[in-house]
């Protein structure tokens, strides 16, 4: 009985997305051009190379499997020399909260993907971001596709 209730706990707080199409199209690592090349983004291309198709492990942390939290924390410590706590949970308190609309390079965005399900990315440009999928592995994926849209919470600024 224990043992069902442990699982019934990871499926409903999971760091998760669906296994349904949801990206508009799988960025093509190679054929990708950043269209602004400030420190920022440069410093997330260079991450996004090194994770690139790094496929979803729930609880995973390196390239063997990684899940979105742990993903976020990873690129933030190599990219910005910035410590982040490791759960999506808890990611979803540090910084401050800014309007979607707002959003740029660097911030955070959280989905609710489910009753009590979060996922969780890195803005990398405008409308895009990083993220790992369980579909696709570590992504890019546009904000404005339908699914992520529905599924949008919040976004919060961490980086000046």
């Amino acid at each position: 009985m224990r043992a069902v209730l442990v699982v019934i706990f990871i499926i409903f707080t999971a760091c998760s997305t669906s296994t349904t199409a949801h990206h508009a199209k799988k960025t093509q690592l190679p054929k990708y051009k950043p269209k602004s090349k400030n420190y920022i983004t440069t410093a997330l291309y260079k991450e996004y190379k090194k994770w690139y198709k790094t496929p979803y492990r729930y609880g995973g942390y390196n390239k063997n499997g990684i899940d979105c939290s742990s993903l976020i924390q990873r690129v933030y410590k190599d990219a910005f020399n910035i410590d982040i706590p490791r759960t999506t949970k808890q990611q979803a308190k540090v910084g401050y909260r800014v309007s979607k609309n707002s959003s740029k390079e660097g911030d955070l965005i959280f989905f609710k993907t489910g009753f009590s399900s979060r996922h969780s990315g890195i803005i990398i440009e405008k409308g895009r971001f990083i993220h790992a999928s369980t579909k696709y592995g570590v992504c890019i994926s546009h904000i404005n596709n339908p699914y992520w849209r529905d599924k949008y919470w919040q976004t919060r600024r961490l980086l000046p």
